[in-house]
């Protein structure tokens, strides 16, 4: 009887690009790839803290590109990148022309994982035609592979997000990972991190009274029913306050520097979130069906109104938090959170009210005005 493979050998190409993760090129069959393979999907641990970073299956995309490879005529040309673990062996092939100054040619030796052992791989694009080609009929057929060595997760991770700057993720997904890449992003990311940390701080902080409350990409725990705001309400409102000359969390950033007042932000938002939940306690912690305060909406417009009371009180104060209920209980005679009609908007239902630029700003603007007219009535 054969002894069993201890690794698989392919012919490959390695491309030295920094010294510390080289790139490979060869091919792997489809059997092969989930032998070696894993898909990191993302989770939480036990204490919180991100395990993984891929977008849960999408099965009606499984099931097209199963259908196309059990087809007659196949053509798989889009490569699946992997990253590789520091176990794998190249051995330069021997020669005058194995390298031509950007690809040197040789084998790439991968070991088969051993019974208890974890895989030596994890597939950071390509996750659908992975799964895909692990239930088509085509097991054999020889699909092209890059891979990088790499045992960190976190850099795992930062390529993930290059890889699918251009593509659609899911909004939530990037959300949650972007806190966890330290590494220098696209411009456009790297806007959104300092948000979604924030966000992240938010949720799992027990003094905040968004504790448990923001829904996230990783599978639920046992707080999924009492996590009620999508995750990109929480960001955009941050990000709004923190992008804006006149937001109130805009002096807490060195624009010339990079350094942001983390502590000083989040002590702001703890401040005035806490407030409005003591103010609106009927419309907290609803789903957003039932409380369009919870309502993407209702994040935002109420976002906007912290830029302007927070100018206002007195952080320095130990009666912050009773200043800054006395300045939303301004507003509160003309909020129609889960009940009524908003007379101000021409009558409009309450839960018509929808999360769109143009109802974001009607609304924002409606609670505004509200506060600016009863502080000039107020002594």
């Amino acid at each position: 009887m054969a002894a069993a493979l201890k690794s698989i050998r392919r012919r490959a190409l390695r491309l030295q690009q920094t010294a510390e993760h080289p790139l490979y090129l060869f091919s792997l069959t489809g059997d092969e790839l989930l032998q070696l393979a894993d898909i990191s999907r993302i989770s939480r641990d036990d204490a919180g803290k991100l395990i993984g970073y891929q977008r849960p299956e999408v099965k009606k995309h499984i099931q097209d590109i199963v259908d196309y490879l059990d087809s007659e005529q196949v053509l798989f040309p889009n490569a699946i990148i992997l990253a590789l673990s520091s176990r794998v062996r190249f051995v330069r092939s021997r020669g005058p022309e194995v390298s031509d100054g950007c690809a040197s040619a040789g084998t790439l030796e991968i070991p088969l994982p051993a019974d208890g052992q974890s895989k030596p791989a994890w597939i950071v694009d390509g996750q659908q035609r992975a799964v895909a080609l692990s239930k088509s009929k085509r097991g054999d057929l020889a699909i092209p592979v890059s891979a990088f060595v790499a045992d960190s997760v976190e850099f795992q991770r930062d390529q993930f997000l290059r890889v699918n700057n251009s593509k659609p993720l899911p909004r939530g997904l990037v959300t949650e990972l972007l806190p966890e890449v330290s590494t220098p992003l696209p411009t456009r990311m790297a806007a959104k991190r300092i948000p979604a940390a924030i966000c992240d701080w938010l949720n799992q902080t027990p003094r905040s009274p968004f504790f448990g409350m923001i829904r996230r990409a990783s599978p639920p725990d046992s707080n999924h029913g009492k996590a009620v705001i999508t995750d990109t309400s929480i960001v955009k409102m941050v990000e709004e306050s923190l992008t804006s000359s006149s937001g109130c969390l805009f002096p807490f950033r060195d624009i010339a520097t990079g350094e942001t007042d983390f502590d000083g932000i989040c002590n702001i938002l703890l401040l005035y979130w806490t407030g409005v939940r003591e103010v609106f306690p009927d419309a907290w912690g609803r789903t957003p069906d039932r409380s369009r305060l919870m309502h993407g909406a209702g994040i935002r417009a109420m976002g906007r109104l912290m830029d302007r009371i927070i100018p206002t009180v007195d952080l320095t104060d130990p009666h912050a938090l009773q200043n800054v209920q006395q300045e939303l209980n301004l507003i509160r005679p003309i909020c129609r959170w889960t009940k009524g009609n908003w007379e101000a908007i021409g009558g409009l239902k309450w839960n018509e009210v929808q999360n769109v630029p143009r109802h974001i700003n009607i609304l924002s603007n409606v609670l505004i005005r509200a506060y600016l007219k009863a502080k000039e009535r107020t002594p």
